[in-house]
């Protein structure tokens, strides 16, 4: 063939055959066909543009990532260099691809951390961020969390978290969040995230005062961390995340669980975080399709959790955002899920908060 394009130093996930090579990758493009050339010595994979749906190229601040679905599996090819982007671009636009750009983040990213106050500890205040390190306290949270281990063969942490919309309610992992003695502040009167905690307070039955998720009751953890985003092409396409909270009482803890005992939490919750998405993607508010789900857990511990539609524009499939809140002793623990087949996928997320409650119950205990 004709190449009208040759671009070096790609990843791909899933690979194309059971164990096959991910890396090192070369794609070749041309007016027919997209070529994979993958692994040492090279395998390659041809097929032609009309056999591809759903081609997307998107742009981040480091490199770029390529999408496309054959034979009903979803391949993403990432690099770390942007320099083919221009050329790709053309080549994707000229095959009725769509091409897309990382957002400008600083106002996604306080949309998250104000998620994540409200959604997991509850009030609106100013944090900190740093790293420490030597307390038992902090390496127990640490350990609470979701790691490769914990998930099937095929699983693999996004090498840029930001392509997922996990992000936009999931703080970045790698640091402990510690919250400062700023006092709480009110959001503004008609702002998203005020708009999206008076619909969950509502939702539930209880007023901003005494609201602990996003009201004025709530209270600050004493640290907060949280894992990678994990990625799999199961049920159809899947992430998960989760954050850890510690606490200084129980009491504390046991008076969120209160709130999260009640009759809708788990929808409610679902919902308030899918509007807040939709508010970072600039996406137009309607109506959100919502449930309760309860995960069916081996231990004894407390957890709710609740799924709702995501729909939004361009999605791949019928992505629903799942979210299970588990708490025990001084924990309290969100995990975050991103899934196409649902409730397909129901007792693969119940494993997953089995998983993080057995630490929870022993917290020394880790991934083996």
């Amino acid at each position: 063939m004709t190449t009208a394009l040759r671009s070096e130093g790609w990843t791909v996930q899933p690979s194309f055959v059971p164990s096959g090579a991910v890396s090192p990758v070369t794609l070749l493009l041309d007016d027919d066909s997209l070529t994979q050339l993958a692994g040492e010595p090279a395998v390659a994979w041809q097929t032609p543009w009309s056999e591809l749906s759903n081609v997307q190229i998107m742009r981040f601040a480091r490199g770029l990532a390529l999408f496309a679905t054959a034979s009903g599996t979803r391949y993403c090819w990432r690099n770390p260099s942007r320099t083919d982007f221009d050329a790709l671009r053309a080549i994707v636009v000229a095959h009725g691809g769509a091409v897309s750009h990382q957002r400008r983040r600083a106002g996604i990213i306080i949309v998250a951390v104000v998620v994540l106050v409200a959604a997991l500890a509850g009030g609106i205040g100013s944090w900190l961020y740093h790293n420490s390190s030597g307390s038992k306290a902090i390496a127990a949270t640490r350990n609470v969390n979701l790691t490769l281990r914990d998930l099937p063969n095929g699983w693999f942490a996004l090498a840029d978290p930001n392509t997922s919309v996990l992000a936009y309610i999931f703080p970045p992992s790698g640091t402990v969040q510690k919250p400062s003695a700023t006092p709480t502040t009110l959001p503004k009167k008609g702002s998203p995230f005020a708009v999206a905690s008076a619909d969950f307070q509502q939702c539930i039955g209880v007023s901003a005062k005494r609201d602990r998720m996003y009201g004025a009751a709530g209270q600050e953890p004493d640290y907060q961390t949280s894992s990678k985003i994990f990625s799999s092409p199961s049920y159809g396409g899947i992430e998960a995340v989760s954050t850890t909270q510690y606490y200084r009482t129980t009491t504390m803890v046991q008076r969120d669980s209160a709130e999260m005992a009640r009759k809708n939490f788990g929808d409610c919750f679902a919902s308030s975080n899918v509007a807040l998405i939709r508010a970072g993607l600039s996406v137009a508010s309607s109506s959100i399709k919502s449930t309760n789900f309860r995960p069916a857990t081996f231990l004894r511990g407390f957890s709710r959790g609740g799924e709702a539609e995501l729909s939004i524009p361009k999605a791949l499939g019928n992505p629903h955002l799942v979210l299970v809140a588990i708490t025990e002793g001084h924990f309290e623990v969100t995990l975050g899920v991103l899934v196409d087949q649902w409730p397909t996928s129901e007792t693969f997320v119940s494993n997953l908060s089995s998983t993080l409650l057995s630490r929870m119950v022993s917290p020394s205990s880790k991934s083996v």
